[in-house]
């Protein structure tokens, strides 16, 4: 069998800007002395026009993405998960978001699976703090293919767009040709009755390795890869919970606030279903190798079947 092909879905990110740099002659990428971390240097390399590190100041390179969306350049403002949620929330509330600016924030090394950098650094609060926002569009795409569909949407978007990408290489599931990409649109990648799995980000893989082990127990299992938090697919989720009756979110972030939070809401006031969500249990992260923390939390396939087995 062959080796499943992995990309970082930061890798994906520069990747994509340099496709959009020949698109969009006003499209500006903003970074805070991290352009080697966040993949915008290969965007510099190819436009160093059109990339402006702003040193290690992130709330004020949000302030001058705002200025320069007021122009009517498309900037992306590009840091770490932990700096361009929580440290500059201020001005992404009141710069960005308060005026409704054409601003993209990229924010990379979100999750525990930044790994040895540990807790100060693991921000799985941001799509928390991001939904928040009047307006805000929340996007978490669960691959390369994904991830590159979701900058080059959010570039033709009008409006904010907080993008959450990872640092750790994750196995590429929708390199198919029937694959589109639609804000605020989920896709069902497996279908199922007894029970539907709704996971964002790194975690849709291991939703799927679970519905694998779970289908061989005799439980027929839908997947739904949710890469909106915000506009949620609120229709299909609805869909899914009165035809399979039991709900399990999946996401590589505390289950405070987060797609478990989004899916609950919902549920509750349309299709109220028991629900497990599945995530960081309101804790800080530690320090690691990636791939043994999600394993610790479990976020891997055979953690998250565990818990679902547990939950059924």
């Amino acid at each position: 069998m062959s080796e499943v092909k992995k990309i970082a879905t930061r890798d994906s990110y520069g990747n994509a800007l340099v496709e959009l740099g020949a698109e969009y002659d006003n499209l500006v990428v903003l970074d805070a002395d991290l352009a080697a971390a966040t993949k915008t240097g290969v965007f510099k390399k190819v436009y160093p026009e059109r990339h402006i590190d702003c040193g290690i100041a992130e709330s004020n390179m949000i302030g001058i993405a705002a200025g320069l969306a007021t122009t009517g350049k498309i900037p992306f403002a590009s840091t770490f998960a932990m700096f361009a949620a929580g440290r500059a929330f201020e001005q992404v509330r009141n710069s960005v978001g308060y005026p409704h600016l054409n601003v993209k924030i990229a924010a990379t090394h979100a999750g525990i699976s930044v790994g040895e950098d540990g807790a100060t650094h693991q921000c799985n609060e941001d799509i928390a703090l991001m939904r928040t926002i009047p307006g805000m569009t929340v996007i978490n795409p669960a691959d390369d293919v994904e991830a590159k569909a979701a900058v080059k949407a959010a570039a033709a978007f009008d409006g904010p767009v907080y993008l959450r990408l990872g640092r750790l290489a994750v196995p590429v599931i929708n390199d198919n040709e029937d694959y589109r990409f639609e804000i605020g649109k989920g896709v069902t990648l497996k279908e199922g009755k007894d029970l539907t799995i709704i996971a964002t980000g790194l975690c849709v893989s291991s939703a799927l390795e679970a519905a694998e082990k779970l289908e061989a127990d005799g439980i027929s299992t839908r997947v739904i890869n949710i890469h909106t938090i915000k506009p949620l697919d609120e229709e299909l989720v609805v869909k899914a919970a009165r035809e399979t009756g039991r709900i399990v979110t999946v996401e590589e972030h505390s289950i405070i606030g987060g797609l478990g939070g989004a899916v609950c809401e919902v549920l509750s006031e349309k299709a109220p279903v028991p629900v497990k969500r599945i995530g960081v249990n309101d804790v800080f992260g530690e320090s690691g190798p990636a791939v043994k923390l999600l394993e610790k939390y479990g976020l891997d396939g055979a953690g998250v079947y565990r818990q679902i087995k547990k939950f059924l």
